[in-house]
């Protein structure tokens, strides 16, 4: 959900700035499409440039690995799910990241693998995954973009593990970090204490591990949103947790740069942490922003415009639903380009004896075999926090906001909007901000080539397209 609220960012003109350690620049319009695909894709969830042009693309909801020529005219077929390529994408989203030189990786979590696709697009020899716990968290999304350091090291986010159990407040019912106990469960039946709603951190691990030795260790912590939830019954009894939703988060975010060092951008004063390859780490000072106020009238009419909006965008994916049960539905804003993205998803269960652990219902495991929402999936009705929870400034971005282009930058999907598209800031490698672009209207960035090659999926009609633009260099 983080994109589609950043959509709505647009915030009263008669708010206030705070004092910001310089004022930013102008932004400056991304340079017109140079190259579009003829082909209509369900998605454009990753694109990774070759050096010679071609540009290989994830499209999760098609489920297939497409290659591109550079002009984007033509394409061959390096994963789907047909015999021809040995049914290699699973029935999950799977990842795509960038290897060595022109090689690259397609995750599988599913088969918990990683195949290796050669520069000609050829599937090659197959790994598994370093951590099998953690294969879900190596397909990029909200949660950030897997890479290599310089080392070598696969770099990414290490999931966090809920567990359910009983118990009151303090008890064991919380949610467990890495390696930790969680909760027991207990023993059901009467006089069993109550069940617990796990506790959802605010933090999470950017680790890396060698993939050779499978040694992990961590390289940073970020700040996540907190995730309260609301526990409720439905119509049948059964219990439901509806998250309420924070549309203002501050947060941290993460990405690796094409030269291995790892950004951490935190959201509370915005700056760049930089951890390098051999660890050595420095802070860049506080990027100039336009930080804007939020009164008491401004907060709750951004609330207001948030709810009218999603609760269309929860109208459209049940309808979709309804039309294509099991399908995920490609919704315009939902995740940018993804489509479907990451609707607010209820979490259900059917209740054994009172006051014991409940066991997960068939609506949170019947999953289609495409990947897809359940058949029997519904969408609960959406919950906010109060407007006295939303910050006094509005934070300048919002989960899933940092990626690193192929040319040494730092890019970050500010919550500023200009004529209804993003403005990115381009950081460089020494943590100034050296421009700001302006993304038209409609556009998901999904990844960079050299030169300042932009790509980007837009949705057209029953598809995604992928376009290709570029950034102008300003000259002194």
């Amino acid at each position: 959900m983080p994109r589609v609220l950043t959509a709505l960012c647009l915030l009263s003109p008669g708010l206030a700035f705070a004092q910001a350690p310089a004022k930013p620049p102008a932004p400056r319009a991304l340079g017109a499409i140079e190259a579009k695909s003829a082909e209509l894709l369900g998605a454009v969830s990753t694109a990774r440039a070759l050096s010679d042009g071609r540009v290989l693309i994830n499209d999760a909801i098609g489920r297939r690995v497409l290659l591109f020529d550079k002009t984007l005219a033509t394409y061959t077929v390096v994963a789907d799910t047909t015999a021809a390529t040995g049914n290699a994408y699973s029935g999950r989203f799977g990842g795509l990241l960038t290897y060595k030189g022109d090689t690259s990786l397609f995750v599988d979590p599913q088969a918990m693998s990683m195949l290796v696709i050669d520069p000609s697009g050829k599937i090659g020899r197959v790994m598994s995954v370093p951590r099998p716990n953690d294969a879900q968290a190596l397909v990029a999304g909200q949660n950030g973009i897997p890479g290599f350091d310089a080392q070598g090291r696969l770099v990414y986010r290490a999931p966090f593990q809920l567990r359910f159990g009983p118990g009151g407040p303090g008890g064991p019912g919380a949610a467990a970090g890495r390696g930790g106990q969680g909760g027991q469960g207990g023993t059901p039946g009467q006089g069993a204490p109550a069940f617990r709603m796990p506790d959802i951190p605010d933090s999470a691990a950017i680790v890396r591990v060698e993939l050779a030795t499978r040694k992990l260790d961590t390289v940073a912590f970020i700040k996540t949103q907190k995730i309260r939830m609301k526990q409720g019954t439905d119509t049948s009894g059964r219990m439901m947790m509806t998250p309420i939703i924070d549309p203002l988060p501050k947060v941290d975010d993460w990405a690796v740069l094409s030269n291995g060092a790892v950004a951490i951008v935190r959201g509370m004063d915005y700056h760049v942490d930089w951890i390098k390859g051999d660890d050595a780490r420095a802070s860049s000072e506080r990027l100039p922003f336009d930080w804007r106020h939020l009164n008491d009238s401004a907060k709750a009419a951004f609330l207001d415009s948030t709810r009218v909006a999603m609760e269309k965008v929860r109208a459209n994916f049940m309808a979709q639903m309804k039309e294509n049960p099991g399908r995920m539905p490609q919704i315009p804003g939902m995740d940018g380009a993804m489509g479907g993205g990451a609707p607010v998803m209820v979490m259900r269960f059917e209740g054994g004896p009172p006051g014991g652990p409940p066991r997960q219902s068939d609506n949170a495991r019947a999953r289609d075999e495409t990947g897809g929402p359940p058949r029997n999936f519904t969408l609960p009705p959406l919950t906010f926090v109060e407007p006295n929870e939303l910050p006094d400034y509005a934070p300048p971005f919002t989960t899933g906001a940092a990626r690193a282009d192929q040319d040494g930058n730092l890019w970050v999907r500010t919550s500023i909007v200009v004529n209804g598209g993003p403005i990115y800031d381009v950081i460089d490698a020494n943590g100034t901000l050296v421009e700001r672009v302006a993304v038209p209207a409609g556009r998901v960035i999904a990844g960079f080539g050299k030169g300042g090659v932009v790509y980007m999926g837009v949705r057209d009609g029953a598809g995604v397209r992928l376009e290709q633009a570029r950034r102008t260099i300003a000259t002194p």
